[in-house]
């Protein structure tokens, strides 16, 4: 079995036991809370599996390290958060991750390393920053960093995964995946 079958397989696996979990007021020392967070909210699913689905037509270099790209930034905007820092306009930054990343696909965009990376690393900005002022009290920091890191890269695979597969068809499925998230982007902006 090719690797990138195995990742998403396990990437898969991971996502439907995580959404079996699911129990509300278990935090389970935050790592349930963690790794359910990403996948309960739409915006943050949809953002991320975006990222990972535009990495596969990226150069080399930008497809094997958007995940470092995806989880630094998580991790620095969760870090502000539990800091007691604020940082303005967190949920425009999320909304507009996923207008953006859809209108990256839709257009079959190709950005140098540097460009790329700091954008992804923006985006995943502002999604750490929401993971981290929304950890349940009580939960273990620890624990809730790694559930919701596993879950991002899980999220994220997933979303490279099914470019992959876009890669063998007409680029107009391509396309057509990057306009419905860049409308479900400015849908979530509006509402």
């Amino acid at each position: 079995m090719k690797l990138t079958a195995k990742l998403l397989t396990a990437a898969a696996l991971l996502t439907a036991s995580a959404t079996a979990m699911a129990h509300s007021g278990h935090a389970e020392g935050g790592f349930t809370s963690g790794l359910l967070h990403p996948m309960l909210g739409l915006d943050h699913l949809l953002a991320m599996a975006a990222i990972g689905f535009w990495s596969v037509r990226q150069s080399k270099h930008m497809k094997n390290a958007t995940p470092a790209f995806v989880i630094g930034g998580m991790i620095l905007g969760a870090t502000l958060a539990w800091g007691g820092l604020s940082l303005p306009g967190v949920e425009t930054g999320i909304t507009f991750s996923v207008l953006v990343a859809g209108i990256l696909i839709a257009t079959l965009a190709k950005l140098p390393t540097a460009v790329g990376g700091t954008l992804v690393g923006a985006f995943m900005l502002f999604h750490g920053f929401a993971h981290g002022a929304e950890m349940p009290a009580g939960a273990t920091l620890a624990a809730y960093l790694a559930g919701f890191s596993i879950a991002t890269l899980a999220i994220t695979l997933v979303g490279r995964g099914l470019g992959s597969l876009m890669l063998k068809a007409d680029s107009r499925f391509s396309r057509g995946v990057g306009g419905v998230l860049a409308a479900a982007g400015a849908y979530l902006a509006a509402a």
